[in-house]
């Protein structure tokens, strides 16, 4: 998960669908790895919002969002809506397993913290969980 963006964490991108077929495809213009596609618009919809937020676990920086005026003169005949996406909730979502982590505290907080049968490893994850408010 090393070179993720931590800044933004809601962000929002235009999505391009067009009817293929059978089946609705969806691009973001902005993030070109970005690709999916759904037997019906809502589908569509669902795949979107996690298409973008894989594609954009990689990205250092957030790309340049294309002005909606540009994208509908780009894309006439196609269907484009904003997708918006909670990179935190995202990430919560699909790494949710656990690491182990060595860590370092003050003797004096361990034997406290021991004495009172705290569960160092729930402590740290909740504090961790206020801090980025998830």
């Amino acid at each position: 998960m090393s070179g993720r963006n931590k800044e933004k964490k809601m962000v929002v991108y235009p999505a391009v669908f067009k009817k293929d077929g059978k089946y609705t495809s969806v691009t973001f213009p902005d993030v070109p790895e970005a690709m999916t596609q759904g037997e019906n618009l809502e589908e569509a919809f669902q795949m979107a919002e996690e298409v973008v937020g894989f594609a954009l676990e990689d990205y250092k920086t957030m790309p340049k969002v294309s002005a909606m005026d540009t994208l509908k003169e780009k894309y006439p005949d196609d269907f484009i809506a904003l997708i918006k996406i909670d990179m935190k909730k995202y990430l919560k979502k699909y790494y949710s397993g656990t690491v182990r982590k060595n860590v370092t505290v003050p003797e004096y907080l361990a034997v406290m913290a021991k004495d009172d049968h705290l569960n160092m490893s729930k402590f740290l994850t909740e504090s961790l969980e206020r801090k980025y408010s998830l």
